[in-house]
């Protein structure tokens, strides 16, 4: 899985054992892990689009021509929305996995649209985008965006780090040239575009792998299931595989209303032993 996938869904089982529980032993939580979005590079590059184009557009459109604030409020909503799905897709990875990947993708959306704008600026005026082969563009391409490695006052921290590596990206993304300016934005884009497409698709094999909330919620029950049932001193072995037995009541049948002991693999063992009254 790639950094910023493992970062930013909710089910980090780097340290799980093969029963399912934590490398310490502990009992799985019941809400996954969520909301580690800072440290993803994907999010950074688009607050560096969002605020980039906040800027761009204060530059570039006025009354002259943009006289109903059109394209500003378009251009500016299409990076926000990319911004705030990330963060509210990463806040939901511990209970929805699916609406994780469904707001990530909503994200990438948003930037291709933004994207979008920002050709049609350069071509209206004239301009094409740069060329892949274009030194400028192998030059904004090659700008560094550093993982936020921070573990506490989060909040604080990130945007210090963040004001850090916007001024590394505003000679390229902030340009007073617009045509510059526009082309960078294009470049980096298109970097965190990629970026999101990974994460979606690791976070999609993931989900092949151990599936959604409702089987987590099941593991957490079996779990929890077993604890009890292994903790009963009195429970005897599973006659099919051996393993330990609980005890449930009959719900129909000739036994309706009694005990009797069952395996806690059930249904996967449909091992059973009469219950013994003491």
């Amino acid at each position: 899985m790639t950094r910023d996938a493992r970062h930013a869904t909710g089910f980090d089982t780097r340290h799980a054992t093969s029963d399912g529980r934590g490398a310490t032993g502990a009992p799985m939580p019941v809400i996954g892990k969520s909301g580690g979005f800072r440290k993803t590079l994907s999010f950074g590059l688009v607050c560096l689009v969002y605020y980039a184009t906040e800027t761009f557009c204060r530059r570039n459109f006025g009354l002259k021509n943009d006289p109903l604030g059109k394209t500003f409020g378009q251009m500016v909503g299409a990076a926000r929305s990319a911004k705030q799905n990330i963060v509210e897709g990463s806040s939901r990875a511990g209970t929805s996995r699916e609406t994780e990947l469904r707001l990530y993708d909503v994200a990438k959306g948003s930037l291709e649209e933004l994207a979008g704008d920002y050709e049609d600026f350069l071509f209206s005026r004239g301009e094409l985008p740069w060329s892949e082969n274009d030194p400028k563009w192998i030059k904004a391409k090659n700008l560094k965006f550093d993982v936020f490695e921070g573990r506490e006052d989060l909040r604080h921290g990130f945007f210090a780090h963040l004001a850090e590596m916007r001024r590394r990206f505003a000679p390229a993304i902030e340009n007073e040239d617009p045509v510059i300016a526009a082309n960078a934005l294009l470049v980096t884009i298109d970097r965190a575009c990629s970026l999101l497409r990974r994460q979606m698709d690791a976070l999609g094999e993931e989900f092949r792998e151990q599936g959604g909330f409702t089987e987590h919620l099941t593991k957490v029950r079996l779990e929890h299931r077993n604890e009890r049932a292994a903790a009963d001193v009195d429970a005897p072995k599973c006659p099919k595989c051996g393993g330990p037995m609980r005890k449930v009541m009959a719900k129909k049948g000739t036994n309706a209303g009694n005990p009797f002991w069952s395996c806690v693999a059930y249904p996967n063992c449909n091992g059973t032993r009469k219950w013994e009254w003491k």
